[in-house]
């Protein structure tokens, strides 16, 4: 991004032209051509520096809806400040948790475009936040701005910065370089080493949901936290903040419902019932699955499959359900047979822990049937199943 842009397109007549870029682009009816008739139609009145800044604004607030909802029209991005940025659902859930602590205050170690500076300051807590990257500090401060938020952003390393008067100190690490995603703890922007020394206070780090927990240390809380079914994130808390070893939290359409180790008493394996459970994925990254058999009075499929059972049936925010009607054969031949048997041409195929690719599967089944299933293809005491089931 051009700074210079940037700054002129914050000013009165930058605003004018990101208005009129807006405008026109949603009155556009044919892609990628009529965002070239904008700029070629706006070019007229203006650089083509301050054109290209607007028109990258419009877009990445189209792309910015998803995670930022009605706010992502007032706000600015950079494409990898957008990819890396919270989700707002998550941040605010984050923030919460904060206040039902009773901080006061926090300061973002690594803001990016301020995300979490936003819910942080929504949510009524004092926020400030520091960055290595100009850029990065000046997008996050225009948000604050353009939502008439409270906070202060500056260029700064955060592994060198006095944390220590703010009552918490959150930091979300880069996990991305220039060849792409990092995938060792210690190549993390900052290292894991200087993360670790965030534990010895009030603290939280968003780290990767892939995070091995032989990495998260003692005494620390780790929750895995999911929006609408996708695991976006681990947050590992310290200090007074941390009140469980494991947790999962899942954000839905209803609302927000959280489980931990404390809820988790083990589990058996035993026998497919007559109803299927398929854990969330913060559930099983949390490892509680057997926290969720649990909980519909059931029991593991399998020791290594995250799959429950039971005889009853549950609605339940941590697990989507399924009622089984039949087994089905496993082998390819036979099982193509009993679909084709039952005029089912339309097939949903769910896997874990067998090599199928469902795509390429049901590529080879060839089915051509007026009716709709499900097939779960999994293992149950370690032996290939297929079971047919109805979503409820």
């Amino acid at each position: 991004m051009d700074l210079d842009a940037f700054a002129w397109l914050l000013t009165d007549d930058g605003q004018q032209l990101l208005a009129r870029a807006t405008e026109m682009t949603a009155g556009a009816t044919d892609g990628k051509g009529s965002a070239l008739a904008v700029q070629v139609a706006l070019r007229k009145d203006e650089t083509a520096e301050h054109v290209t800044a607007a028109m990258s604004q419009v877009d990445l607030r189209r792309k910015a809806a998803a995670k930022f909802g009605d706010l992502a029209p007032k706000m600015y991005f950079t494409p990898d400040g957008l990819e890396q940025a919270t989700r707002l659902a998550v941040a605010h859930h984050r923030a919460a948790r904060l206040r039902a602590f009773d901080a006061a205050s926090v300061i973002d170690l690594g803001c990016g475009i301020g995300g979490d500076l936003i819910a942080s300051s929504r949510a009524g807590l004092t926020a400030a936040g520091v960055d290595h990257d100009p850029e990065r500090v000046a997008i996050a401060q225009a948000n604050l701005d353009a939502l008439r938020l409270p906070g202060a952003v500056t260029v700064a390393d955060a592994t060198t910065v006095d944390h220590s008067p703010f009552e918490v100190a959150y930091a979300d690490p880069a996990r991305r370089g220039a060849k792409g995603r990092v995938f060792s703890a210690e190549g993390w922007t900052p290292p894991w080493s200087w993360v670790e020394t965030l534990f010895a206070r009030d603290a939280c780090v968003k780290v990767a949901p892939g995070i091995p927990h032989d990495l998260v240390p003692e005494r620390v809380e780790a929750e895995w936290v999911s929006d609408r079914g996708e695991v976006k994130e681990a947050a590992l808390w310290s200090g007074s903040l941390a009140s469980t070893q494991r947790r999962a939290t899942v954000i839905g359409e209803r609302g927000l419902a959280t489980l931990t180790s404390e809820d988790d008493p083990g589990g058996e394996v035993g026998p497919v019932a007559e109803f299927l459970y398929e854990p969330d994925g913060a559930v099983i990254r949390a490892g509680l699955v057997t926290a969720v058999a649990a909980g519909v009075q059931g029991h593991l499929v399998d020791e290594h499959i995250a799959y429950v059972t039971s005889s009853a049936s549950f609605e339940t925010p941590f697990a989507r359900g399924y009622q089984v009607l039949e087994e089905l054969p496993y082998r390819e031949k036979q099982l193509k047979a009993a679909l084709r048997e039952r005029g089912i041409g339309r097939l949903t195929i769910k896997k874990r822990g067998v090599q199928v690719v469902p795509e390429q599967l049901r590529k080879r089944l060839a089915l051509s049937g007026s009716e709709e299933a499900t097939i779960v293809l999994t293992r149950v005491a370690g032996e290939g199943t297929c079971l047919l089931v109805r979503p409820f």
